[in-house]
């Protein structure tokens, strides 16, 4: 197992936490040093909150742990490519790399719909690695989904019956 590997399955573990909350199930890390020093999965649901994306949760924890709002020297591994918010926090943060797993073809911004990571209009760019452990998280995404779907026809299905 590759070191993206193993950093990308303790993503996956994030994800899977906000997979049992009814999340979608999104993971993040961040590593600096060969630590992890920041952790966050998507709450938006569950915290009621625009913000509760996995990448801002896992910033927050990184620059608390490290003392400083710049994150330069450390690596973002996430399980879906970032949204634009979350693509600026990461550029704001000089985070050096994103990792990512699936890419989000609707509303990706490090490479798929736009790629802010990689902007040369900004004074910071990220190198950016896509596709580790793709099938996994994309799999992860994709069972979700349809779970969700049969959820929300039986649930119309009741709302009809009553």
């Amino acid at each position: 197992m590759t070191e993206q590997e193993k950093y990308m399955r303790q993503a996956l573990r994030q994800a899977m936490k906000a997979y049992a909350l009814g999340e979608v199930p999104i993971g993040c890390v961040i590593v600096y040093d060969g630590k992890v020093i920041g952790r966050g999965y998507n709450r938006r649901n569950t915290d009621k909150n625009t913000l509760a994306h996995a990448e801002i949760t896992a910033i927050n924890k990184a620059s608390k742990k490290i003392g400083d709002w710049r994150l330069e020297g450390c690596t973002l591994y996430v399980t879906l490519e970032p949204c634009q918010m979350c693509a600026g926090a990461i550029v704001q943060a000089r985070i050096d790399g994103v990792v990512m797993g699936s890419m989000n073809p609707k509303a990706g911004c490090g490479g798929s719909i736009l790629n802010i990571l990689q902007m040369p209009e900004f004074n910071h760019q990220v190198k950016v690695t896509r596709g580790v452990l793709e099938e996994e998280c994309s799999h992860m995404l994709t069972t979700f989904f349809k779970e969700l779907r049969v959820r929300n026809k039986l649930e119309k299905e009741r709302n009809k019956q009553v």
